[in-house]
C-alpha cells in the first residue's frame, strides 16, 4: 500500500518528495486554471452539454441544512445552492439503506430490479447506468468517494472509492483499481480528489462528477478543526424522543436503533486509553460485531498529532462521564447531545467543502452550465420516536433532501411534488440531452421544473433487511399519497400501519382500525397492488 498526504491547500501537496507524478499533474493544472481563469471560462463556454455534479453525502437528514428551515446547524454553500435553484420538500427514496439507495440512483430502476435489495448484494455492474449512457455520448465521467456497492464502478473515465463504509481519517481509497492509504480527514480529501480531477480532464468534454462524502455516517468523527463546535450548546431533543410507541405496529418497538442504546465506545467515542468495558452495554450492530475494537481500530487511524487535539477535547468529556450519576432518562438526553453535535460537526465540514467545489467552478467560469444536484442516500433520524439511523418508512427516513440547480438559468422555488430518488437518472440524462431508456421506472423532473405537473399518485417503498443487517427493523413495504401514508409490515408478522400525514406528520398515531378511515385505507390498499403491479413487484 502506499501512502498519499491530503492538504486542502493544494499548493503544498507540490513539496512532497513521494507525489505521484499524476497527481502534480493534477495540481499543477488547478494552478493554471486559478492563474488563467478567463482562458478557462472561454473553453467551457463554448460546450453544448451541461456539466453535471452530482453530489451525495450519506445520512444527511433534511433537518440538518438551513435551507430546510433547521435550528440545529447552518449550511450556508447548500443553501446557496438552493437560492440559485428548486427545493424539492417530498423527495421520497425506495429503499431507505446505504447501498440500495445508490444502486437505484445509478439504474433508475427499484432494488428488485437492479438486484441490490440490502446491504449484502453486489451490484451487478454489466447493467445499464446514467454514467454508462453519459459516457457513450463523449461525458467525461468520475465517481469519487462512497461507492459501497461491492463492486468496481463500471462506466467510468476515472474513479477513486473508499473501501465498504470508508473511515474517516487516513482513509482507505481504491483508484482504478490501485488501493492507498491517503493521510487526512475523509470529507476534505474526496474534496481534494475531486478538484484534481476536475482540473485534469479533457476540458472540451462535458463532465460528470458523482462526488459521494462519507459524513455524516455514523460513527460522525469530526475534523480536528471543528471539534470546539456546539461545546457549550445545549441542542433541543425532539418532542417524541420518549416515544411509547403505542398504537404502532410491533417493528417500532422491536427496533434496534434508539439513541438510549448507542455504544459508549464506537459511538460515544469514550477515551480509548481509559476505556472501561464494564461500561459497555450498548447495541445497535449485528450479532458479531465489536464495538470496542472498532472504534479503538478507528481511533488508530489519526495521527499522533490529531490524537493530541482529539484527547484534548474528549478526555474530559469521558472523564466527566465516570465521575457522574444519571437516571436512565438523563443517560439518555446525555447520549443525544453527543451523537447530536458529532453528527453537525460532520455535516459543517461537508458544507465548508462544498463551498470550496463551488468556488472551483466559479473561478472557471463553469458554474453557470452545471447541473447541479445536492442529495443524500436517504434521510435519517435525529432523535425523533427516540432513534437515530433509517431504514423505517417513517418521514424522517423516507424523505430525503433534494436540491436541483439548473445548467445557465436562476430558478429558486420550492417543489412540493412527489417525487423520488428512482427520478434521478432520467432527470440527469434529461438534461444532457439524451433519451431516457424506456427500462428506467423513474421520471425526468425536467418537466415540471420547466413548469409542468408530475402525474404521481404515491410513491412506492420497500425495505428488505431482516432478519440479517443492523438494527432489527422488520421488512415492510408501503405507499405515501400527498395526504396519508400505508405501511405493512411482513415476514414474521402481518402488521398495518395508516397514518394521516396532514393531522399527524410526526406519525404517532397509528389510524388502520379507525373506522372513521374505512374508505382511505381501502384506496390505499388498491393503489398499493396499483403501484405494485406497475412497478413488477410480486
Amino acid at each position: 500500500m502506499s501512502m498519499v498526504k491530503s492538504n486542502s491547500y493544494l499548493r503544498k501537496l507540490l513539496n512532497k518528495q513521494k507525489m505521484n507524478k499524476r497527481f502534480i499533474f493534477f495540481i499543477l493544472s488547478l494552478l493554471f486554471i486559478n492563474i488563467f481563469p478567463s482562458q478557462c471560462q472561454k473553453d467551457n463556454n463554448s460546450e453544448k452539454k451541461p456539466n453535471i455534479l452530482f453530489i451525495m453525502t450519506d445520512d444527511h437528514s433534511r433537518h440538518a441544512i438551513s435551507a430546510y428551515g433547521s435550528k440545529l446547524v447552518k449550511t450556508p454553500n447548500i443553501d446557496l445552492i438552493a437560492e440559485n435553484g428548486i427545493l424539492f420538500n417530498n423527495c421520497a427514496v425506495t429503499n431507505a439503506i446505504c447501498g440500495p439507495s445508490r444502486a437505484v440512483t445509478l439504474t433508475g430502476k427499484y432494488s428488485h430490479i437492479n438486484g441490490f435489495k440490502d446491504n449484502r448484494s453486489k451490484f451487478d455492474g454489466s447493467q445499464q447506468t446514467f454514467p454508462k449512457l453519459l459516457q457513450k455520448e463523449g461525458y467525461h465521467t468520475m465517481m469519487i468517494g462512497k461507492w459501497h456497492l461491492h463492486s468496481e464502478p463500471q462506466g467510468f473515465d476515472y474513479w477513486n472509492i473508499l473501501i465498504g463504509q470508508g473511515e474517516y481519517y487516513t482513509p482507505s481509497m481504491i483508484e482504478n483499481g490501485d488501493t492507498s492509504d491517503i493521510e487526512g480527514y475523509v470529507t476534505d480529501i474526496v474534496t481534494d480528489l475531486s478538484i484534481a480531477q476536475l482540473s485534469a480532464r479533457d476540458q472540451k468534454k462535458p463532465f460528470c462528477l458523482m462526488y459521494q462524502q462519507k459524513a455524516p455516517h455514523r460513527n460522525w468523527m469530526p475534523n480536528i478543526k471543528h471539534l470546539e463546535l456546539f461545546k457549550n450548546d445545549t441542542l433541543p431533543i425532539p418532542d417524541n424522543f420518549f416515544d411509547d410507541y403505542k398504537t404502532r405496529a410491533s417493528a417500532a418497538k422491536e427496533q434496534d436503533l434508539e439513541v438510549k442504546n448507542m455504544y459508549m465506545s464506537f459511538d460515544m467515542k469514550l477515551d480509548p486509553n481509559t476505556f472501561k468495558d464494564s461500561t459497555e452495554n450498548g447495541s445497535g450492530g449485528s450479532k458479531t460485531w465489536d464495538a470496542i475494537n472498532s472504534w479503538k481500530n478507528a481511533y488508530k487511524r489519526l495521527s499522533e498529532t490529531q490524537k493530541l487535539e482529539w484527547n484534548k477535547y474528549y478526555q474530559p468529556l469521558s472523564e466527566e462521564f465516570y465521575k457522574s450519576s444519571y437516571s436512565e432518562k438523563e443517560l439518555a438526553e446525555w447520549k443525544y447531545q453527543r451523537y447530536i453535535k458529532d453528527y453537525l460537526k460532520c455535516i459543517v465540514s461537508v458544507d465548508e467543502n462544498l463551498g470550496r467545489m463551488i468556488d472551483y467552478l466559479k473561478k472557471t467560469g463553469e458554474w453557470d452550465n452545471t447541473l447541479i444536484i445536492y442529495t443524500s442516500d436517504q434521510g435519517f433520524f435525529l432523535g425523533e420516536h427516540g432513534w437515530y439511523d433509517k431504514r423505517f418508512m417513517y418521514e424522517e427516513s423516507l424523505i430525503t433532501p433534494l436540491i436541483i440547480k439548473l445548467p445557465n438559468k436562476d430558478s429558486a422555488f420550492v417543489n412540493n411534488d412527489l417525487v423520488m430518488n428512482l427520478d434521478f437518472a432520467p432527470t440527469i440524462l434529461d438534461y444532457a440531452g439524451i433519451s431516457v431508456p424506456n427500462d428506467m421506472q423513474g421520471k425526468s423532473l425536467k418537466p415540471i421544473i420547466e413548469g409542468g405537473k408530475l402525474e404521481r399518485k404515491g410513491q412506492y417503498y420497500h425495505y428488505y433487511e431482516f432478519p440479517h443487517g443492523w438494527h432489527s427493523v422488520k421488512k415492510h413495504y408501503g405507499v405515501r399519497t400527498d395526504d396519508y401514508k400505508l405501511i405493512h409490515y411482513y415476514n414474521d408478522s402481518s402488521e398495518w400501519e395508516l397514518f394521516d400525514l396532514n393531522n399527524d406528520p410526526h406519525e404517532m398515531n397509528n389510524i388502520y382500525n379507525d373506522i372513521k378511515y374505512n374508505k382511505t385505507q381501502k384506496e390505499l390498499h388498491n393503489l398499493l397492488i396499483e403501484l405494485r403491479l406497475l412497478y413488477k413487484e410480486e
